[in-house]
């Protein structure tokens, strides 16, 4: 008979969340109803200004929520396919599998009605320096400006994956920027008062707390119906979802267990759950040190086995995300379905005792990527109950993200990522030698990893990229926990948020198709 789970810390969380709801909701900031023609949205993070910058791009889908409105890119995921040509009208690659060919639409503009050309999107290459910057640079011998509207990118050889890194969320190196204006103004100016060509056009920004922008008229697919789009940061759950149901915000994301719950019997409120690319993971930042516990697999495993993932997704998702036991969402190009380790703490505790540690062992610190303290914690409470102490270190999320990309983390870490691309889009940040947030590899992977990046044939490509996604998967590299499913909260204004248009999207988006009743 299966014994009962343990009760994860994160369920008292969401029940006293619940207790001070009201109390909450009283003592919030004292914001101003929307005004007409505008739509707030409370974001779940500490908005910062690199994100106003393509050039700055995580390897995350967070940056993208801002991305999207304010600026444009020359293909993107849309709800026409992952690959959408955007601020280009059309792409192609030539015969001989090196040179691809962007020719721009007619009439694009940036926000400071200068027009958008072939320089601006050579330049927006060049000056790239987020994640997947020196993958991509490096197999590109020649980004050439053919004509003022027509640009050639000639890559060093042929490499099947350029359109999942430069097309997609997986990076911001196809996002434009101005040339003339990052140039007048300097990379501090641009990122105090930011021009783009997306839909939305920046009005003020202060970091921490709120973001305006204001309908661009002349974005080239259709003028945005919404006149002023408005982010807040509202870190606190039950704040946020305090200012859904008075009205102060029209749209509000990422609620859990309890509170969605509440939300979902607030009259006039109504919750949506899109399941989005974002995979959840433990990761034991540890195991490339000899010495340490993790460096044993049997360890690793164990952690896995001990973590009861259909719970967490009840009491953090309502049961709406996905179990898994892979890094990559199922849905994605070349990806390998994997099952999830089973809820088995009793044979947990045996591997720890094969293993030598019977008694169990302190892990030390166990950081959950900002927000999802209460996902942690529920964690830290199974490996607690199989001898793994724990303790959950909550951070800042500009603070965590610097400090996770600089390998300064160690211990336990909650990671996740929603960027789109492919499966090795997806491995690559992580798991590859030169991945901005990987902490070790292991040599098979990282001969494997550049064996699919050359193969051609697709067949083969996928059975390299299998033998990658089920080696992480042997090795216990990660302990992959769930597909998310990003339940929003969202208020009796709004006709049209935007929830899931664009396929595995967490965020408002495209967001000139939002409306207002």
């Amino acid at each position: 008979m299966r014994s009962p789970a343990p009760e994860p810390p994160g369920r008292r969380t969401r029940l006293l969340g619940l207790v001070v709801l009201a109390l909450l909701a009283a003592v919030a900031p004292a914001w101003a109803a929307p005004q007409e023609g505008a739509l707030v949205v409370g974001v779940h993070v500490t908005l910062v200004n690199r994100w106003l910058d393509p050039g700055d791009t995580e390897g995350l889908i967070t940056p993208f929520m801002v991305l999207y409105p304010l600026h444009d890119a020359l293909v993107k995921p849309m709800p026409g396919g992952i690959n959408t040509p955007s601020l280009a009208e059309s792409w192609s690659l030539a015969k001989d599998n090196v040179t691809y060919e962007f020719v721009l639409r007619k009439g694009i503009k940036f926000h400071n009605g200068e027009p958008v050309t072939a320089d601006d999107v050579k330049f927006s290459f060049e000056r790239y320096r987020g994640s997947g910057a020196k993958t991509l640079k490096e197999h590109v011998k020649e980004f050439q400006v053919v004509a003022p509207n027509r640009v050639r990118i000639v890559l060093r050889e042929p490499w099947p994956d350029f359109m999942a890194f430069y097309g997609t969320s997986a990076t911001g190196a196809g996002w434009i920027v101005p040339r003339k204006y990052v140039e007048k103004v300097g990379e501090d100016g641009f990122r105090r008062a930011p021009i783009g060509a997306g839909p939305f056009k920046f009005v003020s920004f202060t970091p921490g707390v709120e973001l305006v922008l204001e309908a661009f008229g002349d974005y080239w697919r259709k003028p945005p119906s919404v006149k002023r789009l408005i982010m807040r940061s509202i870190a606190d759950e039950s704040t946020r979802a305090a200012a859904v149901k008075t009205g102060e915000v029209d749209i509000a994301y990422l609620f859990g267990g309890a509170l969605a719950e509440e939300l979902r019997r607030t009259q006039g409120v109504r919750i949506v759950a899109p399941l989005v690319y974002g995979v959840y993971w433990l990761d034991f930042l540890d195991q490339w040190d000899p010495k340490s516990p993790w460096h044993d697999r049997r360890v690793r495993l164990a952690a896995s086995l001990a973590i009861d993932r259909a719970a967490i997704n009840q009491a953090e998702m309502l049961g709406f995300a996905k179990l898994t036991g892979s890094f990559v969402p199922s849905s994605f190009e070349f990806a390998l379905p994997i099952e999830p380790h089973p809820y088995d703490p009793k044979r947990a505790k045996q591997l720890l005792v094969e293993a030598g540690y019977a008694n169990g062992f302190d892990a030390g610190d166990l950081t959950p990527l900002p927000p999802y303290t209460s996902v942690a914690e529920a964690i830290g409470g199974y490996l607690q109950a199989i001898g793994i102490k724990s303790r959950v270190r909550t951070m800042e999320r500009a603070a965590f993200l610097t400090t996770w990309r600089e390998k300064k983390l160690h211990g336990l870490l909650i990671g996740a990522t929603g960027a789109a691309g492919n499966a090795a889009a997806r491995l690559e940040p992580f798991l590859t030698k030169d991945g901005i947030y990987a902490y070790g590899t292991e040599p098979q992977l990282e001969d494997l990893f550049h064996r699919q990046a050359k193969e051609l044939d697709r067949k083969q490509r996928e059975k390299l990229l299998h033998q990658i996604q089920k080696a992480v998967a042997d090795h216990v590299l990660v302990a992959p926990l769930y597909q998310q499913a990003f339940i929003w909260g969202v208020g009796s204004r709004v006709a049209e948020p935007g929830a899931g248009l664009i396929p595995g999207y967490p965020y408002v988006a495209p967001s000139e198709d939002l409306k207002l009743k």
